[in-house]
């Protein structure tokens, strides 16, 4: 664990160093050979070449989705753990991902919606509306809000957009082409755009994680003891509740619902800076972005010539994980 405030500010830069190397090697790496130099030519002097094309319209998007996608689950999983003070929180688990893809979906086979504007007020609308049931069925009961009953909540909001977005797929097999790889969490043919369009909401939602880090801290402590201290919690509450909206909601819209990574990096930021969240979301960010970086490299790859989706090398990175830190909360 990292304890002294130089090693932390030092680890910031190193993870931003490890994140543009691996921004650099997704660019380099694929089926198709790409030099150093050529990612230089195409920047500087570009050609119009095959090799060129592909690096300005795939290669560099991809790279730079999978850096916002991996930082934004992440630090939304940050923000649901602090908040919830539950370790299994995160945006898939709590049905955060599955809401807002059965929106797209909804508006994909019955209303035509193509565009990403659409897509993104979808998925926000999506993830709004299960983060809200999630809560609301979570907070029934004598006992309140309670870890294990997020949870069970969660789970079971999950299963049932879930449920709900399958039916309608084999429905509508024009949909099902459209949105299956999709639905397994994909950046693969990304465009730029894309990225562009969404990038103001998924500013909002970084810039508003670092702002409540330190109220989180206080929160931590307890909701009595956070309010005998004059914090406003249910202010924090909703602005945590925005944050996790735009940054789950944004990826979704953008590169399908990846899963694991909200679960994964925040307990390894934790390992390595304490629980002190000023530092737990930006370590959470990076660590976030360098996942699916790594794990966007290693789907090309897999199954080779084909392309695996890379939800499925999350899902294959975050399982053990999850049983690991289940197990560990039931014995505690």
């Amino acid at each position: 664990m990292l304890k002294h405030h130089t090693f932390k500010i030092s680890g910031i830069f190193l993870g931003i160093i490890i994140v543009v190397l691996l921004m650099w090697s997704s660019v380099v790496f694929g089926l198709t050979k790409v030099s150093t130099q050529d990612v230089i030519n195409s920047l500087f002097h570009f050609d119009g070449s095959n090799q060129h094309i592909i690096i300005q319209d795939t290669r560099i998007p991809r790279a730079l989705i999978a850096a916002a996608a991996g930082a934004s689950l992440a630090i939304a999983g940050a923000v649901m753990q602090g908040l919830t003070h539950n370790p299994l929180a995160s945006p898939s688990i709590f049905g955060i991902n599955a809401g807002a893809s059965f929106f797209v979906v909804l508006g994909v086979t019955f209303f035509g919606v193509t565009s990403l504007e659409g897509f993104t007020w979808l998925a926000f609308t999506g993830a709004a509306i299960a983060a809200i049931i999630v809560y609301v069925i979570g907070s029934m009961g004598r006992d309140g809000l309670t870890p294990i009953k997020i949870t069970l909540a969660g789970a079971a909001m999950a299963a049932l957009f879930s449920s709900l977005t399958q039916g309608m797929l084999t429905l509508n097999e024009r949909s099902l082409d459209q949105v299956l790889f999709w639905l397994a969490g994909s950046i693969q043919g990304r465009d730029l755009d894309l990225l562009i369009g969404l990038l103001p909401y998924l500013l909002v939602g970084w810039l508003l994680s670092l702002l409540i880090g330190k109220h989180m801290n206080v929160l931590a402590m307890g909701e009595d003891v956070a309010k005998g201290l004059g914090q406003r919690t249910i202010l924090i509450k909703i602005f945590g509740a925005l944050t996790v909206v735009l940054l789950a909601g944004g990826t979704v819209a953008i590169a399908g619902p990846i899963g694991f990574i909200g679960i994964v990096i925040p307990h390894i930021a934790r390992w390595f800076v304490g629980i002190d969240y000023r530092w737990v979301i930006p370590y959470s960010g990076l660590l976030g972005a360098m996942l699916l970086l790594m794990a966007d490299i290693g789907a090309r790859y897999v199954i080779a010539p084909q392309e695996a989706p890379v939800g499925v090398l999350t899902a294959l990175i975050g399982v053990p994980f999850f049983i690991y830190i289940a197990r560990r909360g039931i014995n505690e």
